[in-house]
């Protein structure tokens, strides 16, 4: 009978250990000395399992029968599997299938076998991704130990992500490796879209890791000849983005404190409802557990470590800003900085940063300030005013409640809880 090979055949004819599919595998490898011509039998390895599979491709739908067959084959089987098929070349679908027929005799409790024949495809194709991930995953971590060609290193590395073949181990490895090659080979997945979402989300990550010297060294660079973004009241708030904008609680109810957030409510106040309200500065998936996070988020990552303070929110930082975002590869980044999307890029963010800011403002004045004379009525109406044009409107309608023995406060929450024109 003619065996049905699940792994690529230049993989079934490595010599050891690249060929092993046990737990043996792993202290074989650390044992192995790291010479040029041990990581070149690596790299011929990782492009042995790489170059095809024999394995013919099946749909992937899972019943809940069959996540509780895999789950139980998981944690009873897999000492068996490699027992019988300890090397590539034997690994096949005939073998995993007498061993999961061997096993459900005796399984307690008992697998029927019609169950386990209708499953066996689904089941077949997830254990032989699991082999070559594992296999795959060590292989990875030993050629980072102690790179000597790091181009070929980082283009092994890179092939793995575009295959989908241990991504993250490749992606980490490729961090590990730095400028140049691994670098480069994250500049080029990132802008890959055949590579899955979750491994280009990865990759910018670690791209962001190198390249976070380069912001730092940015943002020490003094404002000369910019074009500021923000009004003069905001520039001079001394408060980090880092920290989120947020005021100290232990800042004192001063005249030039109050003064200060008064100018900056007042200097940030939309003249009318913003086209896009503000988001809240932090994200949680409260409603659905798989929901992925929003773009904006990575971003807002690069911008706040080139422009760490309002005074260096400038066009020409925007700019670079928002071109390093595209080179990453973000998601509604716009490509051309001159063009009308990149205007209303620009338009949008600098209306974020500054709902933040007074976000921030209205925190401290309504937690932070206990003498609500200096509050009275200014901050109500700005409050207000915030809340309903959709500018920072979590903390503007919190701080009226936290002063909420205040008549004005009360009025103005009645009158934005009676508008039927406001979000809920």
């Amino acid at each position: 009978m003619t065996a049905h090979h699940l792994l690529p055949a230049d993989m079934r004819r490595l010599p050891p250990p690249w060929n092993d599919l046990t737990s043996e595998r792993k202290p074989a490898l650390e044992e192995l000395a790291h010479t040029e011509a041990t990581e070149q039998a690596a790299l011929e390895a990782l492009t042995a399992a790489l170059s095809g599979s024999s394995a013919s491709p099946v749909p992937r739908v899972w019943s809940d029968e069959s996540w509780e067959l895999f789950d139980r084959i998981r944690q009873e089987v897999g000492y068996r599997l490699a027992r019988v098929m300890p090397t590539a070349d034997r690994f096949t679908r005939e073998g995993i299938a007498d061993v999961l027929r061997e096993w459900a005799g005796t399984a307690r409790p008992p697998v029927p076998t019609w169950w386990l024949d209708g499953q066996l495809d689904l089941i077949v194709g997830v254990l032989t991704d699991q082999a070559l991930e594992s296999w795959a995953h060590d292989v990875l971590r030993w050629l980072q130990q102690r790179p000597y060609d790091e181009a070929g290193v980082a283009a092994a590395a890179e092939r793995c992500v575009e295959n989908g073949l241990a991504s993250h181990d490749a992606v980490n490895l490729l961090h590990a490796l730095g400028t140049p090659h691994g670098e480069r080979a994250l500049l080029r997945v990132v802008q890959d879209d055949s590579v899955s979402d979750n491994s280009r989300s990865q990759a910018r990550d670690a791209l962001m890791g190198l390249r976070r010297p380069g912001y730092a060294a940015r943002a020490q660079q003094p404002v000369q000849d910019e074009h500021p973004l923000l009004p003069p009241a905001v520039r001079e708030l001394p408060y980090s983005w880092a920290a989120g904008f947020q005021w100290p609680a232990e800042l004192p109810e001063s005249e030039e404190n109050i003064t200060r957030a008064r100018a900056i409510l007042q200097a940030c106040a939309p003249p009318g409802p913003v086209p896009e309200p503000v988001p809240a500065p932090s994200w949680h998936s409260y409603d659905d557990e798989d929901e992925e996070p929003p773009a904006w988020l990575e971003v807002r990552q690069v911008m706040r470590e080139l422009m760490p303070y309002a005074r260096l929110v400038t066009e020409e930082r925007m700019t670079e800003a928002m071109r390093e975002c595209a080179l990453l590869g973000i998601p509604g980044v716009p490509a051309n900085p001159g063009g009308e999307d990149a205007t209303r890029f620009v338009r949008r963010w600098v209306t974020w940063i500054g709902g933040w800011v007074a976000g921030e403002v209205f925190v401290w004045l309504g937690m932070c300030v206990d003498d609500e004379t200096l509050v009275v009525p200014w901050a109500m109406e700005l409050a207000e005013q915030y809340a309903r044009f959709g500018v920072a409107t979590e903390q503007a309608v919190s701080m009226l409640n936290w002063h909420g023995t205040v008549p004005r406060s009360r009025e103005a929450l009645a009158r934005l809880a009676a508008d039927g024109t406001l979000p809920p």
